[in-house]
């Protein structure tokens, strides 16, 4: 699929493994021009040593979404450099690691839950709010969910309230944005190893147990939801906003 002189701004790379990360090699290969953040120090050189592999010209920057005042110098890093960009693509969520375990009632905190909804649901919409103005007719902003927003996955717990908040985050995101041809979509991906998906309780029995549940009988691959985002982002998507597409090999339509 060719995205070529497509601007694509990718946040959330945490390690190699990461979706955000296949992503942008996806992105890359096929002829987009990238700018990366990272969240913080301790990430810098992970998310270089990735840019730099994908090309000699991939922007690094730092962004915590936490702050707005990075998300504004992050946009003006962008307009300096680029003047408009294309796609952005938020893989970013958060939760306290002792809230992704055990009992969510008991375990539930008030700052557990602002943190969670702040970072994995709140930013996607405060991105939007900051980048509106720069983002080009036709352009594409994507997000990534997971089904433990609808249904209870064991030990992800409070995520699954972010996720369901960042699913309708998209609903209304993509009706906001119309008016501006701009399309607001996410990948529901199944579950796949990453950093982030070593914090949560057990996540080696859910890959097993959609392995066996799941209509082709295996886990999704990066390649496959990378290509999804390629596809979501392209103009061949044109008519394609407000959505949840699932790319979990069938599991999200099992029953018992």
């Amino acid at each position: 699929m060719n995205l070529k002189n497509k601007k694509a701004l990718i946040i959330g790379i945490a390690s190699n493994r990461s979706i955000a990360a296949g992503i942008a090699k996806a992105f890359g290969n096929n002829g987009v021009e990238l700018a990366l953040t990272y969240q913080n120090e301790k990430l810098k050189s992970r998310v270089e040593d990735i840019g730099n592999e994908i090309s000699d010209k991939t922007l690094i920057y730092p962004c915590d979404l936490a702050n707005d005042n990075e998300i504004s110098k992050l946009k003006s890093n962008i307009k300096e450099i680029w003047g408009s960009v294309d796609i952005i693509v938020h893989s970013a969520a958060f939760a306290p690691r002792e809230l992704l375990s055990g009992n969510f009632v008991d375990n539930i905190t008030r700052e557990g839950f602002k943190i969670a909804h702040d970072i994995s649901s709140y930013s996607f919409v405060a991105l939007a709010k900051e980048f509106k103005d720069i983002i080009n007719d036709g352009g594409s902003l994507l997000t990534l969910s997971y089904l433990g927003s609808e249904k209870v996955i064991k030990n992800y717990n409070v995520m699954g309230l972010a996720k369901a908040s960042l699913e309708s985050n998209v609903r209304y995101m993509s009706h906001a944005l119309g008016d501006n041809n701009i399309r607001v979509n996410a990948i529901s991906s199944g579950p796949i190893k990453t950093l982030a998906s070593a914090g949560i309780s057990g996540f080696n029995e859910i890959l097993k147990h959609v392995e066996e549940k799941s209509a082709l009988k295996r886990n999704v691959t990066l390649d496959e939801i990378s290509n999804t985002a390629l596809f979501l982002s392209s103009n061949d998507a044109s008519g394609i906003t407000g959505q949840i597409i699932y790319v979990d090999c069938g599991f999200n339509i099992s029953g018992v």
